[in-house]
């Protein structure tokens, strides 16, 4: 039997790249979103808006219980994340000067007080961050423009150079979920800021993570470490985000092989039967990390019992803009809502 070359990700990248097309279409699709999912993010932002930002130095809750350290804080000061996507959001579908103002000065806080762990379980959501600047860009105040462009390149930069330069292949948090969660962040980092050689090396980390994290025929690495499906879309929901972004430089990232020949694709088609109800899953029984019996053992929601199919519905709503086959998926487990409604919705 022949052998497969080995191929450069990172040449294989930049040779596709060339022919990419530029940015073609606006972060959010949704031209028309519903006057219900417009409320439901007015009343978000009105319970959680607060006149000054909650922007500290640092945030930390992965691997901690419940009141440990500073979770209980770093809980309260992520708030601001998710506010900053719902204020782009409605500023742009309603243009209300108060909400470019109070998401000017949560970009501008948060930018400029934040110092990135590259902790990418804590930090995945910045994904909002880099969303509410995506959407805003160009109606930002130029400073406030600004600071989001720097914040934005350092987080992306910082996660490349360590998938680059400091990868353990050996330590699963290079392989599982973790590796996941940075390739996101990056990707959505280099479609931000337009950047054609920093996407051509979020690129190649996307290809290499399917190569490290996926088994033939989709199988996750994540799945075989815990024993859960609640890691399985813990793993896949950024690579899918990723993929969105990435459509936006008329690239189809669903498709692509890693090095053992498994997709996102074969993935999401693992994954598949699960969410239809077809099989089910009892979570984490042979799991090989402790923390999650002591997660467990807290009364933690989702660490023992059957999986709960409905936790994969973000995930599958994504994926259904990738590939209207996983429509029936979707519809089954919940439509469309939330930001992503607002975002992506028809």
């Amino acid at each position: 039997m022949s052998k497969r070359p080995l191929v450069n990700p990172l040449l294989l990248a930049m040779s596709i790249l060339i022919s990419a097309p530029a940015m073609a279409a606006p972060w959010c699709t949704s031209t028309n979103p519903n006057p219900g999912q417009l409320g439901q993010l007015r009343n978000q932002v009105n319970q959680q808006l607060l006149p000054q930002s909650r922007a500290v130095a640092r945030v930390h809750t992965e691997g901690t219980l419940p009141h440990q350290g500073i979770r209980d804080q770093s809980l309260e000061a992520k708030k601001d994340w998710p506010l900053m996507r719902d204020l782009a959001l409605l500023w742009q579908k309603q243009h209300q000067p108060a909400d470019l103002q109070a998401l000017s000065r949560l970009l501008n806080d948060w930018g400029t007080r934040y110092k990135p762990s590259f902790n990418p379980v804590d930090e995945t959501e910045l994904d909002a961050y880099i969303d509410a600047y995506s959407m805003t860009r160009d109606d930002l105040p130029p400073p406030v423009r600004n600071v989001a462009a720097r914040f934005i390149r350092a987080l992306g930069e910082g996660y490349l150079n360590q998938m680059e330069h400091n990868a353990k292949p050996g330590d699963g948090r290079w392989i599982n979920n973790w590796n996941s969660h940075r390739v996101k962040l990056a990707t959505l980092s280099a479609v931000a800021l337009d950047d054609p050689g920093m996407f051509a090396r979020a690129r190649a980390q996307f290809i290499v993570q399917l190569g490290r994290n996926l088994q033939p025929g989709g199988l996750t690495v994540d799945f075989q470490q815990r024993d859960a499906l609640h890691y399985v879309v813990y793993d896949l929901e950024p690579l899918t985000r990723a993929a969105m972004a990435a459509r936006l430089r008329g690239q189809n990232w669903l498709v692509f092989k890693g090095a053992s020949g498994a997709s996102l694709e074969n993935a999401l088609d693992w994954l598949a039967p699960f969410a239809k109800g077809d099989l089910t899953h009892e979570e984490f029984v042979h799991s090989h990390v402790k923390f999650d019996y002591q997660r467990r053992d807290a009364g933690e929601s989702g660490y023992s019992g059957l999986w709960n199919p409905q936790s994969a519905s973000g995930l599958y709503a994504m994926a259904t803009l990738l590939n209207p086959k996983y429509a029936a998926v979707s519809q089954h487990l919940h439509p469309m809502g939330g930001w992503m409604a607002a975002c992506w919705g028809r």
